[in-house]
């Protein structure tokens, strides 16, 4: 038998969660950007080690919803926190505590399920603010561990994983020891093109974009190419001009910069990716569009 569980990881947007998840198994399986919301729906990430197995959730940011696109979201948070035997509540250490943070460590303190409290981004502040920090927390809620951490220098991951197995069950493994993530590599392709989307654009593009892969075509995968048709979603027609670019430049680079992050995902030499751009007005609110995207 070996210590054997789920594990949520959930926080503030932009707190280091999916950041986390892809250093801790070592894969990217969730895509990473700096504005709000990037991750949609739940991803599940699993590190099998000789003595654990660790099931992590990676959740949506906790926010207050506004679209029938973040209501899903929250829901998925919701999900995740009924369901789970441990909860990482990660803490951007850098930020000050406000009311986003409240409505966080409110929603932690209403559940079950014990929690370890992670302040992460330790690396970008004075460290004679850390231990104030932990006291702070301490004092609102009764955190099995509260541990410092860097997800992106990896400081302090080993202890974290050491505390989390620590607090997991004794039971069978869930998923066979070479078991990665439940997100098919169709739907992984789909996210590095948001994020390549992202990336691209910046500041002059809304995050209200989303893309669905209308084609996954692996009849020649034998001979190293892999066919993807994908449609790039926005809500309005300034932001597909944005997204194509002054003579098509933009798009272009999103299209390079996907196609060579999804040829490192497949393992192939060479994706034929054909990219199209398409608007769909208030699509965060059409239930028929937010299935097709895969936001449950």
């Amino acid at each position: 038998m070996a210590k054997v569980g789920f594990v949520a990881l959930i926080g503030r947007p932009n707190s280091g969660k999916s950041s986390l998840l892809n250093r801790l198994i070592r894969s990217k399986v969730s895509i990473v950007s700096d504005k709000p919301q990037t991750t949609r729906h739940r991803i599940l990430g699993v590190l099998t080690r000789p003595d654990s197995q660790i099931i992590f959730v990676d959740t949506p940011g906790v926010h207050r919803p506004g679209y029938r696109l973040n209501e899903r979201m929250m829901g998925a948070v919701y999900e995740a926190l009924r369901s789970v035997d441990l909860v990482l509540h990660m803490v951007d250490a850098s930020e000050r505590f406000g009311k986003g943070e409240k409505y966080v460590l409110d929603l932690i303190r209403r559940i079950r399920q014990p929690a370890i409290l992670l302040l992460n981004k330790v690396d970008l502040i004075n460290k004679g603010r850390l231990l104030p920090m932990m006291e702070f927390y301490h004092q609102r809620h009764g955190y099995r561990e509260i541990i410092p951490i860097s997800a992106l220098k990896g400081d302090n991951l080993a202890v974290l994983l050491d505390r989390i197995a620590g607090n997991l069950p004794e039971r069978d493994l869930e998923y066979p020891d070479d078991y990665l993530t439940d997100q098919p590599e169709r739907s992984l392709a789909g996210e590095l093109i948001r994020e390549k989307v992202l990336d691209c654009t910046r500041q002059e593009l809304p995050y209200s974009t989303a893309v669905l892969v209308e084609e996954f075509d692996e009849g020649r995968r034998a001979d190293g190419l892999v066919v993807i048709r994908a449609s790039i979603m926005v809500e309005k027609e300034s932001q597909k001009k944005i997204v194509i670019g002054r003579a098509g430049r933009m798009i272009k680079t999103i299209g390079t910069r996907s196609r060579k992050e999804i040829q490192r995902l497949l393992g192939v030499r060479r994706v034929a990716l054909e990219l199209q751009v398409s608007v769909a007005p208030e699509w965060r609110n059409r239930e028929v569009l937010l299935d097709r995207f895969g936001v449950v």
